[in-house]
């Protein structure tokens, strides 16, 4: 009898030491990094308010800082919508709107849809075309007849109905960035993203880590990253942007939105601001 009641007390001291290593067990990497997001959800900053865009200035090629060409970027509906409803035809102004301060360390979360045709005499590779500008120049810096910011683009396309074409890609205009300890000068380069055709919604999502890496992500899917985005010195705005101490790596800097011919509508941009 005395020997069965030591054994199941041994048992149960067994059971109560498993329980507690269980309970105390450290947690991995990937669920410390969860909880700690999770914990951060709601600092999330919303760059677009659904109401107006007074935190956003606006610049079109061959045009003063904020002047609205053709009221081209609006709010309507909740949506802030580039629009070529009061276009008659392309003519080579492109725009871009920026939003107000320089950012870092951040994700940035954006819902977007091509919607409608695109404007007559639009160039074929703009078709169904925009981009998140990132690490750009301010608005203030754009000369007048400049097309594109000196940014990273990530690049968003939509499907023309048939064929492969994928959106969150990577265009550098003025920039390089490395790949696999490479340096990339292509100009652009396309993710591993599928191919979203007609007027749907897409859910995508950026991780900045300043001049250090930069990862694309499609409904939760990671399509691409890359690391130290970098000015391009065969570019004309080079000299302009290279800092004193001569470092061509490009630690922050705006974010913007594009219009290059074609219908697009903007539901979500929000933006949590990462631990550096």
């Amino acid at each position: 009898m005395r020997t069965t009641l030591n054994l199941l007390k041994f048992l149960a001291f067994v059971i109560v030491i498993s329980l507690t290593a269980c309970n105390s067990k450290p947690k991995s990497n990937g669920e410390t990094e969860k909880s700690a997001e999770t914990e951060k959800q709601e600092n999330w900053i919303q760059l677009f308010n659904g109401k107006d865009l007074n935190d956003w200035q606006i610049k079109f090629t061959g045009h003063e800082l904020g002047e609205n060409y053709n009221n081209t970027f609006r709010v309507e509906d909740g949506l802030l919508r580039v629009s070529y409803e009061n276009w008659d035809e392309w003519n080579n102004t492109f725009g871009h709107i920026f939003f107000n301060g320089e950012f870092s360390h951040y994700r940035l979360r954006v819902e977007y849809r091509f919607v409608g045709d695109q404007v007559k005499n639009g160039p074929n590779w703009a078709f169904r075309n925009n981009g998140l500008m990132l690490h750009g120049q301010s608005a203030e810096s754009m000369e007048l007849d400049q097309d594109f910011p000196v940014c990273v683009e990530v690049q968003l396309l939509g499907g023309s109905g048939e064929g492969e074409r994928s959106t969150m890609n990577l265009c550098t205009p003025g920039t390089n960035v490395v790949m696999n300890g490479e340096l990339i000068e292509q100009h652009c380069l396309t993710s591993e993203s599928d191919t979203y055709h007609g007027d749907q919604w897409v859910n995508v999502e950026v991780e900045v880590r300043g001049g250090e890496v930069i990862r694309h992500f499609v409904d939760g899917k990671e399509v691409m990253h890359y690391e130290k985005p970098q000015l391009d010195p065969r570019d004309q705005y080079y000299n302009k942007f290279l800092p004193e101490d001569g470092d061509k790596i490009i630690k922050e800097g705006t974010i913007s939105l594009q219009a290059e011919s074609h219908n697009t509508d903007f539901r979500k941009i929000e933006l949590l601001e990462l631990d550096q």
